[in-house]
């Protein structure tokens, strides 16, 4: 086990395989040591004890899903590993399958602690109602069955669903996460994912006059598989694409971040497809703004630092920019390969507007693709 613990890889890390020391990385994975060995000796000396789990938040890059992944990959007690998206979508499977139930989220939360101890959520945000009001007595159910929470995020637990809409509702769960998790931030002023590596492109600006590089890129995707422009069907909506095989799939912006769909759609589009392209994208932050705002966006953790000064306006974009969001998030944390062809430069897809702060982390995400490496096991995010 002592070769296997957090402290221990994060050691391996450093000294074998090349990553640059970081000092806030270290502060977490001894804080994650602490909360591992705790686990494995359960029964032996601290029966009875109560463990905290972890918080890690901070900017793109520094390394929070690299270190939960290494804690939970070693563990051994009955844990799962999931994307918070995915969790989300299955406390609403799961709440709607038992509505017959005299209280359903409890009854969830019994399941869940029945089958695993520990509950490692990665990227946690909220950014929707509905998930503000199920997360508050959720979270606090959980921990009361004595689950451990191990968790990724971009901002501490306080800025979480800032001026969202009816937020003291969503305040116990802000409490419970502080009172049964070590809250650890990570920024240690260096964005790992930057590492350099062999440059795989996966990323084009539009050339006008000339054909879309994606058409040479769908060729080599696919192989021998068979092509066709027969369209996909996602949350029960038909999409138009290119070009589709087996395994690779190519549509224009217009029809995965222009239509109503969901996160839950682009867990359904990755679970179908080893290659994604999509082409026609524009510049997503343009000059026509629409003036009010939508509370409780995922850029809540800049509006808390902003205080009362005003903010960007919200661009008649953003819909489609938050679609844009989703789904590179999907891809990125399913190492499935995004390629792209764009108007603009990556740098200048979204250099400014309400979303700004989302968008960090797309631009990071989106600057790994072109990695080699990405498409194999995660590197230090």
């Amino acid at each position: 086990m002592t070769t296997a613990s957090p402290l221990a890889l994060y050691h391996q890390a450093v000294e074998r395989q090349g990553f640059a020391p970081d000092e806030a990385q270290q502060a977490a994975a001894i804080r994650l040591d602490t909360c591992f060995r705790s686990l494995h000796d359960e029964g032996v000396s601290t029966e009875g004890q109560v463990i905290s789990g972890v918080y890690l938040w901070g900017p793109v890059g520094r390394g929070k899903t690299w270190l939960m992944d290494g804690f939970q990959r070693h563990l051994q007690v009955p844990s799962r590993r999931l994307h918070f998206h995915h969790f989300m979508r299955w406390v609403h499977q799961r709440q709607f399958q038992l509505s017959g139930t005299a209280d359903p989220l409890a009854a969830l939360a019994q399941e869940m602690t029945s089958e695993v101890r520990v509950l490692c959520l990665d990227e946690l945000v909220v950014s929707d109602i509905a998930d503000a009001m199920l997360l508050g007595r959720l979270l606090q159910a959980l921990f009361e069955h004595g689950l451990v929470l191990v968790c990724t995020s971009n901002q501490a637990p306080h800025q979480l669903y800032a001026d969202g809409f009816n937020r003291e509702r969503f305040q116990p769960a802000i409490e419970a996460i502080q009172r049964h998790m070590e809250v650890v931030e990570l920024d240690g002023g260096y964005d790992h994912r930057l590492h350099p590596g062999r440059p795989c492109q996966r990323y084009w600006v539009t050339e006008p006059g000339r054909p879309s590089p994606l058409a040479n890129v769908f060729e080599r995707l696919r192989q021998a598989e068979t092509a066709s422009a027969e369209p996909i069907e996602l949350g029960h909506r038909r999409i138009e694409v290119e070009r589709r095989s087996e395994s690779v799939v190519w549509c224009r912006y217009a029809e995965l971040c222009e239509q109503p769909l969901s996160a839950m759609d682009f867990i359904a589009l990755v679970d179908e497809f080893d290659h994604i392209l999509l082409s026609e994208v524009p510049r997503l932050n343009d000059a026509h703004a629409l003036g009010s705002i939508a509370r409780g966006t995922e850029d809540s953790g800049e509006r808390v630092e902003a205080g009362e000064r005003a903010l960007p306006p919200l661009s008649r974009r953003d819909d489609g920019v938050r679609r844009f969001i989703a789904l590179v998030d999907e891809c990125y944390d399913r190492r499935v390969p995004l390629h792209i062809e764009a108007d603009v430069a990556m740098d200048e897809l979204y250099a400014d507007g309400y979303l700004a702060f989302a968008f960090r982390r797309t631009l990071s995400r989106l600057q790994e693709m072109q990695l080699e490496r990405f498409g194999g096991p995660p590197a230090n995010d």
